[in-house]
């Protein structure tokens, strides 16, 4: 499903959303659909978590205290951002990017499908998987509000507002894919 079109050595393209909406999932496949670099914010994350020997919410909560967590994870996204040629997959993916993002992509779920995606990647019960998400985001509002004065819930950031409980992935991809062909043509020719 690769495409033939001349890439702009700079394109960045992000992915955002919340947990369980697909992010990591859509940006892998159109990292490879147009042959750019994938990075994770989230499995970034899951890193750190993993060398500090703490879960997502023992991190979570660690990093609520403590700005340092998530300017380890920004500044990669950034340098990554600055580098070009990347989809980055991330919470605020978007706005660490800044500038240098050239498509801006937010991807929702009904609650319920987010749950049951995350119950079943996490290998754990949807109610387990439901209340540890929304224990989660709630946290994470209050700290990007607190540390960086986003609002999350404001999506005017985003040039793509997609639901992923639309279609099918592959016809999400495809969707996507054409949105973003079509904007490099009218952009770069």
């Amino acid at each position: 499903m690769m495409v033939k079109l001349k890439i702009p050595n700079k394109l960045v393209i992000t992915v955002s959303g919340l947990h369980g909406t697909g992010k990591t999932t859509y940006a892998k496949a159109l990292s490879k659909v147009f042959g750019l670099r994938h990075v994770s914010a989230g499995e970034i994350f899951r890193k750190i978590a993993k060398e500090k020997g703490l879960t997502l919410q023992g991190l979570t909560k660690l990093a609520k205290e403590k700005k340092e967590i998530d300017e380890l994870i920004d500044s990669r996204i950034k340098e990554e951002a600055k580098k070009g040629l990347v989809v980055i997959d991330g919470l605020l993916s978007a706005w660490m990017a800044g500038k240098n993002a050239h498509i801006k992509i937010y991807l929702f779920a009904p609650d319920k499908v987010r749950f049951k995606r995350i119950a079943r990647r996490d290998k754990i019960s949807y109610e387990e998987a439901r209340k540890v998400t929304l224990e989660r985001e709630k946290i994470e509002k209050e700290r990007y509000k607190k540390f960086y004065g986003l609002d999350l819930d404001n999506l005017t950031i985003y040039d793509i507002v997609f639901n992923t409980d639309l279609l099918p992935v592959n016809s999400n991809i495809k969707i996507l894919r054409d949105v973003i062909k079509e904007y490099i043509k009218a952009r770069w020719g």
